[in-house]
Formats: C-alpha cells, structure tokens, sequence
C-alpha cells in the first residue's frame, strides 16, 4: 500500500477556492479504483494549514488516479492556489 500526506499552505484571499477544488478532488478520488481512503483535513492550530491523505492499494492504482482528468484539472488549480508539499510512504 502507499501513503501520500499532501500539505497545503493558502493565503486568506485563496482559502475558499482551494477548499472547494481539495473537496471536489477527494469526492471524485474515492471513486478510483484502488483508492482506499481519501480525505481532506484542516490544522486545529494554523488556518492556512490543510492535509490530503490518501492511501492506495497498488502503485498501478495510484499512477492511473495521477493521470485521471479530476487530478490533471484540480491539483494545476490547488497548486495556483497555494503551496503544496508531499510525503509519500510504501508500507
């Protein structure tokens, strides 16, 4: 199986936007085959903080979910948006 924690740093002016794209890309995400758990989290301690993880079965499974039109669309417009940051982990 393979972890990925994505962390978001956003500004104020592009919190929203970013919510509503992270959003669109879990719902659309839990749809892939091979997908295991996918979700968006919010730091307790700093607002312009926010996770994906996401857990997939194979690395087929996550490599076909990279090349999907939801990620090829939203991750270009989160990374507009703010920083993002990856950790990935095979266990």
């Amino acid at each position: 199986m393979i972890r990925l924690n994505v962390f978001i740093q956003v500004g104020d002016e592009n919190r929203a936007a970013l919510i509503e794209a992270a959003k669109k890309l879990v719902a659309a995400s839990l749809n892939d085959e091979g997908c295991i758990a996918y979700d968006l989290f919010a730091s307790a301690t700093r607002a312009d903080v926010f996770m994906i993880c996401e857990t997939w079965a194979t690395p087929e499974a996550l490599a076909k979910h990279e090349n999907s039109a939801h990620f090829t669309t939203l991750v270009p417009e989160m990374e507009r948006l703010g920083s993002l940051k990856l950790e990935k982990f095979n266990f």
